[in-house]
């Protein structure tokens, strides 16, 4: 065996000292110094050099030993010795005092400061409880942050919790740019959400609600939302009870997938699909994205549910009249949603009424109308649908499932004409539309004025995904100038849906006097924070937002109310009652662009107020197609 000299294991066993970490660095200096100081003091009184005391004796070996210490910790301290033996062992104590004490202090500081800065880092654990808390990061989180935060205003100490791989204070600072938080604190933590140990940073087990956001750094954000879901649903320390956790999913295919690992746990919003829907439903209903954003914010009027209490027994309209101040769009029986049910229902004592209100403690009884003014209803019937021109300007990856949408509310014989800068797609044929692809860019006036917008019922503003957020919504921005330019000079209107992807620029947006503004990140920010407050709300959402069955509609005022007449919403209710629909509002053509009117549009109107109704009003109803 090859020989080991003492150099080479007292390297080896200082190595292994240093791995230890600054803890085992501070002892060993300190006992060095220790050791050093005693050698010293023990040399000093065994060869007769300690001074002399106030006792007219030399000092002690504890004494000398304490005045040691005294001169490696203050140099100065030495200026008054006397004697050159006594001297030249302090003066050996002072210079070794400036390398070991000095190094001790050293590495206690840098300890010290290491501390500060991994606490900097986020990766303490946090000792919330009943908060919200949100694993990931991208742009949704400023949505999500803000709504959750009015969410808050009657909860006392609120808190969320937001966990990513994203450098702590970058995330501080652009929260504090973009959030208004109000009462509500929020910490941040830096960690990955598919790492078991890493979650508990965020104390999961606590958390009232868990809403998971996917990555933007990755070309499948799904696998990542499956893969965060199944660490919190499978972590060896987690509770017994149901978590209460909600995830956007981009792709139906990864939808069952994402059950699986979720099971009752988790509310998934597809989100594609979703905004693809509105956008379809939208073009064919100018307000109707006012509607949706009303009622998924937490700034006015929201969903709640109720209890039925002295109502049970009573039928689904009378409890629709039994409110002044809050609008009834459904019921809740032993967990099923029934969304504008019969007039005819009967209600019972364990159902929990489905609610708008402008907050929960205004659900209140009101006295129910003394008459109806039945006069004033109108008798006139919808025209049969007749085939309409929809034209799609840009491309994104959600065209086909808008088109498929589209499909589903069309006539036959439709026809649709899509303009991208982009090689053609390869897009299956529709069964109600005839459909068309044409390359041109529909930022370009010529290709727009070429296209003779005009001719169409509907036009849809896609905003492209192949290129980053501020530049597609640009491109958005200037083809909307140049197809109201073009309205203006023809003296026509133009029935336009623009797709935003950046809520910020929506505002800008509004000198186009488009219809209506899709913000997609928006609306799934809102429908995700809506749902991590209230579970219910994830089916009352999948009903509204589906292509079948009950949906929000905004229709004609003179297929409900008499034109020239003057009535209380009473009696718009009355005439959706006849029509087995449910009226939820009403919008008002003359303020459609004026976004300090609501564009026009009221949910939830006090039912007592009289109103006249002009020819291009609408009133919003639930109800099939």
């Amino acid at each position: 065996m090859e020989n080991i000299t003492w150099r080479e294991k007292f390297g080896y066993w200082f190595d292994n000292i240093m791995a230890k970490g600054p803890l085992a660095t501070i002892t060993l200096l300190f006992l060095a110094s220790v050791g050093f100081i005693s050698i010293i003091g023990v040399l000093v009184t065994a060869f007769g050099f300690a001074p002399i005391g106030e006792d007219d004796k030399p000092q002690g070996l504890a004494d000398v030993i304490w005045g040691n210490l005294m001169r490696t910790l203050d140099s100065g301290t030495m200026g008054g010795d006397t004697g050159w033996g006594f001297r030249f062992f302090m003066l050996i104590v002072t210079l070794g005092g400036v390398f070991l004490v000095a190094s001790l202090i050293g590495i206690i500081s840098s300890a010290f400061d290491s501390k500060i800065e991994e606490l900097k880092k986020g990766r303490s654990r946090v000792l919330e409880s009943d908060h919200t808390l949100i694993l990931g990061w991208n742009e949704q989180v400023f949505g999500i942050l803000g709504e959750i935060c009015l969410a808050n205003e009657s909860r006392t100490r609120p808190a969320i919790v937001v966990m990513s791989e994203t450098d702590k204070s970058e995330m501080e600072e652009t929260i504090r740019e973009r959030v208004q938080n109000g009462k509500t604190r929020i910490i941040c933590r830096n960690g990955n959400p598919m790492d078991l140990n890493d979650l508990e940073l965020g104390n999961f087990n606590a958390a009232r609600s868990i809403i998971i956001l996917a990555p933007t750094d990755t070309t499948d954000p799904d696998s990542n939302i499956i893969k965060t879901t199944l660490a919190l649903t499978n972590h060896p320390k987690r509770h017994n009870k149901p978590f209460h956790i909600v995830a956007e999913i981009q792709h139906s295919d990864n939808l069952e997938a994402a059950k699986l690992v979720g099971k009752d746990e988790a509310h998934f919003v597809l989100a594609k699909e979703l905004i693809s829907r509105i956008t379809v439903q939208t073009c064919r209903q100018s307000g109707l994205s006012v509607v949706y954003t009303e009622l998924l914010d937490f700034g006015g009027d929201e969903i709640y549910f109720s209890p039925v209490a002295d109502l049970a027994g009573k039928t689904y309209f009378e409890a629709q009249m039994a409110f002044a101040k809050c609008t009834i769009m459904g019921f809740s029986r032993a967990g099923q949603i029934h969304l504008n049910p019969l007039p005819s229902a009967m209600l019972e004592a364990t159902d929990e009424l489905i609610v708008i209100a402008e907050d929960d403690s205004l659900i209140a009884r009101s006295p129910a109308p003394s008459q109806i003014a039945t006069d004033a209803l109108a008798t006139a019937q919808e025209s049969p649908p007749k085939p309409e021109k929809t034209l799609i300007l840009g491309y994104n990856t959600s065209l086909e499932t808008i088109i498929d949408e589209l499909d589903e509310y069309v006539a036959a014989g439709s026809q649709t004409l899509i303009i991208a800068d982009i090689p053609t797609p390869d897009l299956h044929s529709p069964k109600n539309q005839n459909l068309m692809f044409r390359k041109g860019d529909p930022a370009n006036r010529a290709v727009l004025e070429g296209l003779q917008p005009y001719d169409y019922d509907h036009i849809i503003a896609l905003a492209s995904d192949l290129i980053p957020a501020q530049a597609a919504d640009a491109k958005t921005l200037i083809t909307l100038l140049h197809l109201r330019d073009i309205a203006e000079k023809r003296g026509q209107d133009l029935n336009i849906v623009s797709e935003m992807l950046d809520a910020r620029n929506r505002e800008l947006a509004e000198v186009t006097k488009a219809d209506d503004f899709i913000v997609s990140d928006k609306l799934i920010s809102l429908m995700l924070s809506q749902i991590s407050e209230n579970k219910q709300l994830s089916e009352v959402f999948r009903y509204l937002f589906s292509n079948d069955g009950c949906e929000i509609y905004l229709r004609p005022a003179d297929l409900y109310i008499q034109q020239g007449k003057t009535v209380d919403y009473y009696t718009v209710l009355e005439a959706a009652k006849r029509r087995n629909e449910t009226a939820i509002g009403y919008r008002i053509a003359k303020h459609a662009h004026d976004s300090s009117q609501s564009y026009g549009v009221k949910v939830n109107p006090n039912k007592a107020e009289k109103m006249m109704f002009a020819p291009e009003d609408r009133i919003i109803v639930l109800a099939e197609e």
